[in-house]
């Protein structure tokens, strides 16, 4: 595992702390809805470079492939508000040829702020479907939550 990584890891979620700054607010000092997505993305970045995963994009391959987002849904409970430490869980719940879903959420304490899932895969810069390779999987597998569904 990497030892730069930041985060941690509780058992096989990730766990990655963010200060809320004003620049995540809308004018009403809340965190604007969107950027509740680019935490997640910090998240999933920081889970991949904990897991092992040095580099999502392949570009320097044959044929260069990256990961994309093919599915995202978020429900919103509660606003975090500037200056608040939110922290970001970040759990692989499946992992099949050429996707990775991830359960997320954004915490605050005890409170769950956001609830998400997100499905990425690998595609190549044409867009086509391609597995994911052999040594990311081997990285991600360890980390595979069972969820029973």
């Amino acid at each position: 595992m990497m030892t730069d990584a930041f985060g941690r890891f509780e058992g096989k979620t990730h766990i990655l702390p963010i200060r809320v700054y004003y620049e995540d607010t809308d004018l009403s000092g809340l965190v604007y809805h969107a950027n509740y997505l680019r935490y997640m993305e910090r998240g999933r970045s920081e889970f991949f470079r904990a897991a092992g995963v040095t580099r999502l994009a392949q570009l320097e391959d044959p044929e260069p492939t990256a990961w994309t987002l093919r599915r995202v849904t978020l429900e919103y409970f509660r606003p975090a508000r500037i200056d608040d430490l939110v922290e970001v869980h970040t759990k692989c719940v499946a992992l099949s040829g050429a996707r990775m879903t991830a359960e997320q959420s954004v915490r605050k304490g005890d409170d769950r702020l956001t609830q998400g899932e997100v499905e990425a895969c690998v595609i190549t810069l044409t867009g086509k479907p391609r597995r994911i390779p052999a040594h990311v999987r081997e990285c991600l597998m360890p980390f595979l939550v069972e969820t029973g569904t």
